[in-house]
C-alpha cells in the first residue's frame, strides 16, 4: 500500500553533480519512476533549491569544486527546513573512511560509482518512502500537539504539569488567570514553594507531595492555596503521576478556585435553614390551628375529670363533718380525687406537648406508642364524629428515626380527616391504622377511612397548597404533612382501596438504616423511578 501511495504521490528528488553525464544518466535513470526531478551542478544551488522545494530524497555528489557534498550535507542538516531529507552521497570513493564521515554528518546511505540503474531505483524508493512517512508522523504530531493545546488552552481549570522535584513544567492559560501570573512566568517556579511558601522546607505533608514522589494519586477539595502576590484562595484539586512505565517523573496537577462555589454552598445552606425555619413556623401554625378546632371538645375533656374532683371534695368534706368518719370511704373518696387530677393532667399534657415547638434534630422512637399517644388524643374528634380507631402495628416493626412532634401532628391530622370523611358516608365501620415494614429500612403507616372515597383529579390537586374540599378548611393540611414527612427522610401519598374509601400513608426511615431507604413516591403511591 505504501508503494502505490508513493506512486501518486508528488515526491521530489534533488540531483547534484558537477558532471554533466552524471546528472544525465541519474535523470532518465529516475524520469519515468513517477518522481519530480529538481538538478543542481553545484553546491550553492543545491542548497538554495532544496530550501525553496525541500526534497525528500536528495542524491548528493561528494567531488565537487567550492563546496563538496560534505559541505553541503552539513549545511543542509543544520537548516531546519532540509534537516529531515534524506542526503545519499554519491562518490567514486568507496573506502571506509569516507563512508563514516558521511554518515558522520547526517548521510542516510552511500552509492558508489559507478553506479547501477536498479541500485539508483530502488535506494531512492526505499528513502523516499521513509522520508514521506516520517514527515506524515511529524505532521500528525503536530496536529496532536495543536489539538491538545487547543484542549488545554480552552479548560477553565488550572493545569500543571510538574516534575519529580515538584517544578513546574507546564502551566495553561486557566492556571496563569487563578494565579494572576502569565504562563511563562509560572514556568521553572517550585509549586510549593509558589503555592505554600515553603521555601523548599516541609513539603512532605503538602498536598501533591506524595504524588510527585511517591506516584499517590490525590484528590481533595477546600484546599487553601496561595496566589502569586501571597493572597489565599480554596481550590479543589486532583493530582495524578506521570508515569513512564514503573518510572515516576512527577505529576499532572488539575485545580480550580472554588471561592464563588463555596459561598454559593453557605448561601444555599442559608436558605435551607431558612426553610425548615418557615416549615416549624407553618407546622407550629397548623397545629394552633388544629387545636382552635378542637378547642370546644378539648374543654369538654379536662372539665369532665375537674367536675369529678369537685363533686368527690365536697363528699370528703361531708365524710370529714361527721362526728365519726368514715375513713374507709374517706380514703376511697381521695384516691378517686387523686386518679380524676391524673387524668386532668394527662390531658393538659398531650395538648402542651403537641402545641410546643419541636427541638432540633430526631429521636428514636415507638411507632406503635406515638401513635396510640395520638389515638387518645383524637378522642374528642372519635365523640363527635361517632367513630372509632383501631390501630395495628406488625410484630417486626422496629423503632423509627423521626421527629416525634411532627409525626404526631401527621398522624392526627389524617386520622381527623379520616374521621370526618367516614362519618359524611354514614358508615360506622371504625378508621383502620396500619403499621407494617415497608422494605428492609423503611415503616409504613397507612391511615384508611370508609369515605366516599378521592376524586379523580385527586393527584394533581390533593398536595397543592391551599387546595381543599372543606367548606372552612385553609388547604394547609395535606401540603404541611407532605413536607413535615419529607424532612424525617420519608413521603407521603394515597392509594385507593377495592372496596372504597380512602388509605393514605406516609413511611419513616427505620433507625440507624443507612442511606435513602424510603422509596420516594408522586403522590399516587407509587413509587418514582
Amino acid at each position: 500500500m505504501t508503494d502505490a501511495v508513493l506512486e501518486t504521490t508528488d515526491v521530489t528528488v534533488l540531483l547534484v553533480d558537477d558532471n554533466p553525464q552524471n546528472l544525465k544518466v541519474l535523470y532518465e535513470t529516475l524520469k519515468d519512476k513517477g518522481y519530480r526531478l529538481l538538478i543542481a551542478n553545484d553546491g550553492e544551488k543545491a542548497l538554495d533549491l532544496a530550501h525553496r522545494h525541500q526534497p525528500e530524497v536528495i542524491l548528493l555528489d561528494i567531488m565537487m569544486p567550492e563546496l563538496d557534498g560534505y559541505q553541503v550535507c552539513e549545511r543542509l542538516k543544520a537548516d531546519p527546513v532540509t534537516s529531515d531529507s534524506a542526503v545519499v552521497f554519491l562518490s567514486a570513493l568507496d573506502d571506509l573512511q569516507a563512508k563514516v564521515r558521511g554518515f558522520s554528518l547526517g548521510g542516510a546511505d552511500y552509492i558508489s560509482k559507478p553506479f547501477q540503474a536498479q541500485e539508483v531505483i530502488a535506494r531512492v524508493k526505499t528513502h523516499a518512502r521513509v522520508i514521506r512517512l516520517e514527515r506524515a508522523l511529524q505532521a500528525r504530531n503536530r496536529q496532536l500537539e495543536n489539538d491538545q493545546a487547543r484542549i488545554l488552552n480552552s479548560i477553565s481549570e488550572g493545569i500543571y504539569g510538574l516534575d519529580a522535584r515538584g517544578t513546574i513544567v507546564f502551566a495553561n492559560p486557566a492556571a496563569a488567570l487563578i494565579m494572576r501570573r502569565p504562563v511563562e512566568e509560572l514556568i521553572g517556579e517550585g509549586f510549593f514553594d509558589l503555592h505554600f511558601r515553603t521555601a523548599g522546607h516541609g513539603c512532605e505533608s503538602l498536598p501533591v507531595y506524595a504524588t510527585c514522589t511517591k506516584g499517590v494519586a490525590e484528590n481533595q477539595r477546600d484546599i487553601e492555596m496561595l496566589r502569586a502576590d501571597g493572597s489565599p484562595f480554596p481550590v479543589e484539586y486532583r493530582a495524578t503521576p506521570k508515569l513512564d512505565g514503573d518510572e515516576l517523573h512527577g505529576a499532572v496537577v488539575v485545580f480550580r478556585d472554588i471561592t464563588a462555589e463555596l459561598e454559593s454552598e453557605r448561601a444555599l445552606d442559608d436558605a435551607r435553614h431558612m426553610v425548615q425555619e418557615q416549615r416549624e413556623q407553618l407546622a407550629h401554625f397548623s397545629r394552633l390551628t388544629t387545636m382552635g378546632e378542637m378547642a370546644a371538645g378539648v374543654a369538654h375533656e379536662v372539665n369532665q375529670p375537674l367536675t369529678a374532683i369537685t363533686n368527690y371534695a365536697r363528699v370528703a368534706k361531708r365524710v370529714l363533718a361527721k362526728e365519726a368518719p368514715d375513713h374507709e370511704l374517706l380514703e376511697e373518696t381521695l384516691e378517686k380525687i387523686e386518679a380524676q387530677s391524673h387524668r386532668a393532667s394527662e390531658v393538659i399534657r398531650r395538648i402542651r406537648r403537641f402545641m410546643k415547638k419541636p427541638a432540633a434534630g430526631k429521636d428514636v422512637l415507638s411507632i406503635a406508642a406515638l401513635l396510640e399517644d395520638t389515638r387518645q388524643f383524637a378522642e374528642v374528634d372519635i365523640r363527635n364524629n361517632e367513630g372509632g380507631v383501631e390501630i395495628s402495628v406488625a410484630n417486626d416493626v422496629p423503632d423509627v428515626l423521626a421527629d416525634p412532634i411532627q409525626v404526631q401532628q401527621v398522624a392526627l391530622n389524617l386520622i381527623r380527616n379520616a374521621l370526618e370523611s367516614t362519618r359524611s358516608a354514614q358508615s360506622e365501620k371504625p378508621v383502620e391504622v396500619t403499621v407494617a415494614m415497608s422494605g428492609t429500612g423503611c415503616v409504613r403507616v397507612a391511615v384508611t377511612d370508609h369515605g366516599v372515597g378521592l376524586q379523580d383529579d385527586a393527584e394533581e390537586k390533593l398536595f397543592l397548597p391551599f387546595y381543599t374540599t372543606k367548606e372552612e378548611g385553609m388547604g394547609i393540611g395535606l401540603p404541611m404533612c407532605r413536607s413535615l414527612i419529607q424532612a424525617q427522610g420519608g413521603d407521603i401519598g394515597f392509594e385507593r382501596p377495592e372496596h372504597g374509601g380512602a388509605c393514605f400513608f406516609f413511611t419513616l426511615p427505620v433507625a440507624g438504616a443507612v442511606g435513602s431507604p424510603c422509596a420516594s413516591t408522586d403522590g399516587s403511591g407509587e413509587p418514582t423511578e
